[in-house]
């Protein structure tokens, strides 16, 4: 376990420098979900979204987890791109342990995922957000552990596919019908009955309810904790399936 942690964290290091020289990376990754808050919440703050809380209450969290649903999912690009340029090859020669490889890659997603979030939380502020200190960091939280679970299964499938052209695809497939399904936007409960029982069968739908329990600080009504069960399933199952995957492709 030791020898795991040093070797995380120092594929942590690397790749936490190489985000930092690329300022760009940081900054571009935001403007979809900037957009989103900037022209689409104005359009919801009159218009009444289902319970008690507010339409920013509801639109913000939504973002959040959208963001770490693209930003996570299509993780795996970089991985690629370095298995083509031989980096992996000479990683492979190294001491360091093939499941270091990957934690420390997911590591320094979430990190950069928070950094994100909290951006764009700084700007809904100004906008009119009103949440708890306590529900937003809970929402973070939530947010930090889809990141782990999905960049680890990104990154696994990179090591099985041989170029971005047959990546994106895969995963377009796949966050699309995710995003739709799980209230991102809207919460499901506006839709007609059979699209909100489709939706049920989404783990994001309740991470979604979640955060937007959590920012509306209502701690006590169960959505809370059961998006604390599916983010902690999903990821054991996400890291546990990603790993396997990933050392299998001779990471």
């Amino acid at each position: 376990m030791p020898h795991l942690v040093s070797d995380t964290a120092l594929i942590f290091g690397r790749y936490a420098r190489q985000t930092l020289r690329s300022k760009p990376a940081l900054i571009f990754g935001m403007v979809q979900p900037l957009l989103f808050l900037v022209f689409f919440g104005p359009l919801l703050t009159d218009l009444p979204l289902g319970g008690r809380a507010s339409s920013w209450q509801t639109i913000v969290p939504g973002i959040l987890v959208q963001l770490g649903l693209f930003s996570a999912s299509f993780a795996g690009i970089g991985l690629i791109l370095e298995r083509r340029t031989g980096v992996i090859e000479r990683m492979r020669v190294t001491p360091v342990s093939r499941l270091a490889l990957l934690m420390g890659r997911v590591l320094k997603d979430v990190v950069q995922l928070l950094w994100q979030s909290l951006a764009l939380v700084c700007v809904a502020v100004a906008l009119g957000l009103r949440a708890p200190v306590l529900g937003v960091a809970i929402g973070f939280v939530f947010v930090g552990v889809l990141t782990i679970s999905l960049a680890s299964l990104s990154y696994a499938l990179a090591m099985r596919v041989s170029s971005p052209q047959g990546f994106a695809p895969v995963i377009n497939s796949i966050t699309m019908p995710a995003m739709l399904l799980s209230g991102i936007l809207l919460p499901m409960s506006l839709g007609p009955r059979w699209l909100d029982v489709a939706s049920h069968f989404v783990p994001f739908r309740y991470l979604v309810d979640g955060v937007r329990a959590a920012f509306a600080g209502e701690y006590g009504d169960g959505k809370i904790a059961l998006a604390a069960l599916v983010a902690t399933a999903l990821a054991a199952v996400a890291v546990t399936l990603g790993a396997r995957l990933f050392q299998r492709a001779g990471a």
